[in-house]
């Protein structure tokens, strides 16, 4: 059995001025106000992303015919705390239908002070994408906060 090539964590963060329980409910509840409007799953317009809350919900957009695709499922929900869910695509940024090649996204919201939150995303076990993950973490890499902090930030 060929040994599986371990890719390197891609960690971001951004700090923003409201609680981590606001922060929690930005990114849970609204998604539609940050998430990067390029990161699209759909063939169609998307209409909608949700989150499902709690562990085992999942994440998804819906098209304008009324045509869903989860992004993933909900691994840990502690509002105001953290956030793991996989994420559903492969090496192509095309979705895959279950978990089995999906790697995970953890998400904490650390209050720095009484206004202040410090909202730090990780990719992580990128290598679960397959052949070709290694151009995901290429993709993901960079200086921080990214597009998708950056944007939630802005939401903030």
């Amino acid at each position: 059995m060929p040994e599986q090539q371990t890719i390197p964590d891609v960690r971001k963060s951004v700090t923003v001025a409201a609680t981590p329980e606001h922060c929690f409910a930005v990114f849970t509840e609204r998604p539609m106000d940050w998430w990067p409007p390029s990161h699209v799953l759909l063939k169609k317009e998307r209409a909608g992303l949700a989150f499902e809350p709690g562990v085992g919900g999942h994440y998804y957009e819906w098209d304008v015919e009324g045509n869903r695709i989860d992004w993933g499922r909900v691994l840990a929900w502690e509002p105001g705390r953290r956030l793991v869910m996989t994420w559903r695509i492969d090496a192509n940024w095309q979705s895959v239908p279950d978990d089995e090649r999906a790697s995970r996204i953890e998400v904490e919201f650390i209050r720095v002070d009484d206004t202040h939150t410090r909202v730090e995303l990780a990719h992580v076990a990128l290598e679960r994408h397959g052949e070709g993950a290694d151009r995901i973490f290429r993709a993901l890499d960079g200086p921080s906060p990214g597009e998708t902090l950056e944007l939630f930030a802005k939401a903030i």
